[in-house]
C-alpha cells in the first residue's frame, strides 16, 4: 500500500531540520537586531562638560548583546555598529557618524564595544555550558565597562594631546571625564543587565549559542 500524497506527518529528521534552520535563522538575524538596538540606546545621551562625551543607553545595549549572542555573534554585531556609523549612517551617540568620530576623541570606547564581548561570556558560562546566576551577571557588567574604559580613557589621553587645538591633558583629568563620572551609571547598568539576563539568558542561550 503507497503512502497517501496527503499524509503531513513530520518525521524526527524533518523536524531536526527545521529545528536547525529557524536555529540559524535567528542566529543570523540576532546581530542585525543588537546593532539596531545600540544605536536607539546610543541616542538617550546626556551631555557632558567639560569634554561633551555624553552618558548613554550605549554600554547597556552592549552589555546585553555580548550576554545575549555570545563571543563571536556579538563581536560581528559590534562590528557592524561601527561600520554602519563609520559609513555615515547617525548611529552613534547624539546622531553622530562618519571614520572621525571613531578616531577622534570616543573612538576608543567604540572600539572597547567589540574588545568586550568575549569578557561576558566566559564568565557567565559554566564549563557544562549553564548559565550562571545574577551576581556573575553583575560581574560580567562590571568587567565589560572595565575593557570599554581600559581602551577609551588612554585612547582619549592620547588624542587629546595629539590635536593642536586642545590644551594638554593631564592623565587624572582623563580619568575622571574619561571614566570616574560614568561609574555611577556603570553601576546601574548592570544591575539592570543582570536583572534582565537571569531571566532571559537561560532560554537565549538555548537558541543562540
Amino acid at each position: 500500500m503507497s503512502p497517501s500524497p496527503f499524509n503531513t506527518s513530520s518525521t524526527p529528521e524533518t523536524i531536526t531540520s527545521s529545528t536547525s534552520i529557524d536555529r540559524a535563522t535567528l542566529r543570523f538575524l540576532s546581530v542585525p537586531t543588537m546593532t539596531l538596538f545600540t544605536a536607539i540606546a546610543a541616542q538617550i545621551a546626556i551631555p557632558t562638560e567639560p569634554l561633551g562625551i555624553p552618558i548613554t543607553l550605549q554600554s547597556l545595549a552592549v552589555l546585553l548583546t555580548a550576554m545575549a549572542l555570545g563571543p563571536k555573534l556579538g563581536s560581528f554585531s559590534m562590528l557592524l555598529y561601527l561600520i554602519t556609523g563609520a559609513v555615515g549612517v547617525g548611529v552613534f551617540a547624539e546622531g553622530n557618524s562618519g571614520w572621525l568620530t571613531i578616531v577622534g576623541q570616543s573612538g576608543g570606547y567604540l572600539i572597547g564595544f567589540v574588545a568586550c564581548q568575549p569578557f561576558a561570556h566566559w564568565i557567565i558560562r559554566r564549563k557544562d555550558k549553564a548559565i550562571r546566576g545574577w551576581l556573575a551577571i553583575f560581574t560580567a557588567g562590571l568587567v565589560v565597562h572595565a575593557v570599554i574604559f581600559a581602551i577609551g580613557v588612554p585612547w582619549l589621553w592620547f588624542v587629546r594631546n595629539h590635536d593642536n587645538a586642545s590644551d594638554p591633558m593631564p592623565w587624572s583629568t582623563a580619568i575622571h571625564y574619561g571614566m570616574t563620572v560614568f561609574i555611577p551609571g556603570m553601576l546601574l547598568k548592570s544591575g539592570i543587565a543582570a536583572g534582565l539576563g537571569a531571566w532571559f539568558l537561560p532560554s537565549v542561550a538555548k537558541r543562540l549559542w
